[in-house]
């Protein structure tokens, strides 16, 4: 996605703060940094709403960052952290490889790439998984892109200087040893078979 309007470092600023996050995500139910693994990568878990009949997600990662002169990247994906085991009202689902490459074309402009390989767990039908993956996507560049346009202004009055992804100095998150994580694999996990009411939600629409 080409944007014309935002700067590169403000959606990077964006992509990070967590603050403003709770602003603009409206599918959030809970974001949760644990913990810094070095001044570059830090563990959190983010739950998520999820269309009905579907139960609501989430997910634990760890996720790391870089600026250079030429490109901004946020990566992460799933890991096991042993305070944060799968709920029982919530299906844990696994990023395989999630990342975030914004790169400057101008002052106030950027190119925005988003890619997302997840296994989003369940025993989703496949025409479900793939409606969601040719949907979400667009949503969520768009939803980013609109919340780069206010956030200057926003940020402004809520601790400007405050950007730990920038300063690991302002960072009040405790450190851990990156041996305590493990992978999180997607076989591990128990699948909650949803496809019954996904199929019964499909009839009833069509009804």
């Amino acid at each position: 996605m080409t944007i014309k309007d935002v700067s590169a470092a403000t959606m990077y600023d964006v992509l990070h703060d967590g603050v403003y996050r709770k602003k603009w995500d409206l599918t959030m139910l809970e974001s949760v940094d644990i913990a810094r693994v070095s001044a570059n990568a830090d563990v959190g878990y983010y739950s998520w709403i999820c269309p009905k009949p579907l139960k609501n997600r989430d997910v634990v990662t760890l996720r790391s960052w870089q600026v250079t002169d030429e490109d901004y990247v946020i990566v992460n994906y799933s890991v096991k952290h042993p305070k944060h085991p799968p709920r029982n009202n919530l299906v844990r689902a696994i990023s395989i490889l999630t990342g975030y490459l914004i790169k400057p074309i101008g002052p106030n402009s950027c190119t925005f790439t988003y890619l997302s390989q997840a296994d989003p767990k369940g025993s989703l039908p496949k025409w479900v998984v793939n409606k969601a993956s040719q949907v979400l996507a667009p949503k969520v560049m768009k939803s980013v892109h609109k919340a780069c346009q206010n956030y200057p202004q926003w940020k402004q009055q809520n601790s400007p200087d405050h950007k730990p992804w920038l300063y690991p100095e302002q960072s009040t998150l405790p450190m851990m040893d990156p041996a305590e994580l493990s992978l999180q694999r997607a076989d591990s996990l128990e699948n909650v078979d949803e496809s019954s009411i996904v199929d019964a939600q499909e009839n009833e629409d069509s009804n």
